[in-house]
């Protein structure tokens, strides 16, 4: 299967941009919307900046103004989307809002879908009238690097929903898994607990961030280690996750102090410039 024609995108940041990225750069026309003039703006930009960076690693193959002519800023999704992504922050009552919002604006054909790292699929998707054409699909960051995207399914959510999102995850160059709905699913529940680990040993002085980052990138064929991924994530989007799967599944998911400080002093990762490493560039800049 190719990718959709017409893809709308509700969310132009860090992940949202990155989806309609991926999307444009395989021949979809994407609408990306935004709350505004401003944020509209700096959607593009991000969209621009991450099309740049894909032609110098020779990753593209179009020059970037010819995929940006198929990117639109609008401030209302497309009649004629046959997918839509939500990717608006891990919020449910946001996210709920959203998708209800989007429904009403598309076809009855079109396949609505979340971003979400952790919310369950069936709590959403109690608002919408067609929760057979929900289904999740979790993009990882960054989008066009990544090479994994999550379908998750709901209990509603035909077959036919099923596997047109992991035929399109395909066309788009990634791997699709599977998973059933349920707290965290498969990779936020295994990433999230690591990641609370590894802050746990560095809140107790088991060793220094950089040294339990590389007992996981040279011990475990990790391509990255869990504090390092933390920044990139924001340190706020991972405390969210883990306060909510800790409501779900238990103590084992408590966010370590050290977590709650950084996040309650703006230490939210690359995008502040601050987190477990200091990004000297800020959110384009090298972690040290």
């Amino acid at each position: 299967m190719s990718v959709p024609k017409r893809v709308g995108i509700i969310g132009g940041g860090r992940m949202g941009a990155g989806i309609a990225q991926v999307f444009a750069a395989a021949g979809s026309v994407v609408t990306v919307v935004e709350r505004d003039e401003a944020a509209a703006t700096a959607a593009r930009e991000r969209v621009a900046t991450g099309l740049r960076r894909a032609a110098e690693r020779g990753k593209l193959g179009e020059e970037p103004s010819a995929v940006l002519e198929r990117v639109e800023l609008a401030g209302a999704l497309p009649a004629d989307a046959e997918l839509v992504v939500e990717a608006v922050p891990e919020d449910a009552r946001l996210k709920a809002g959203v998708l209800t919002a989007a429904e009403s604006l598309v076809g009855e054909r079109a396949v609505l879908a979340t971003n979400t790292s952790s919310l369950s699929i069936a709590g959403l998707a109690e608002g919408l009238r067609r929760p057979a054409r929900f289904v999740g699909m979790h993009f990882f960051n960054p989008v066009p690097a990544s090479d994994l995207v999550e379908i998750v399914v709901g209990p509603q959510t035909s077959d036919a929903v099923r596997d047109a999102a992991s035929s399109w995850a395909t066309a788009l160059g990634k791997t699709a898994i599977v998973v059933r709905d349920s707290p965290g699913f498969a990779t936020s529940r295994l990433g999230v607990l690591l990641g609370l680990e590894a802050i746990r040993m560095l809140e107790e002085g088991v060793a220094d961030a950089a040294a339990i980052d590389r007992a996981m990138e040279l011990g475990y064929r990790h391509p990255m280690g869990p504090l390092r991924s933390t920044d990139l994530v924001g340190l706020d989007v991972r405390l969210a996750i883990a306060e909510h799967l800790h409501r779900e599944l238990g103590d084992r998911f408590a966010p370590p102090r050290l977590l709650r400080e950084k996040v309650a002093r703006g230490e939210l990762g690359r995008k502040s410039g601050q987190g477990f490493y200091e990004w000297a560039s800020g959110p384009s800049g090298e972690g040290r």
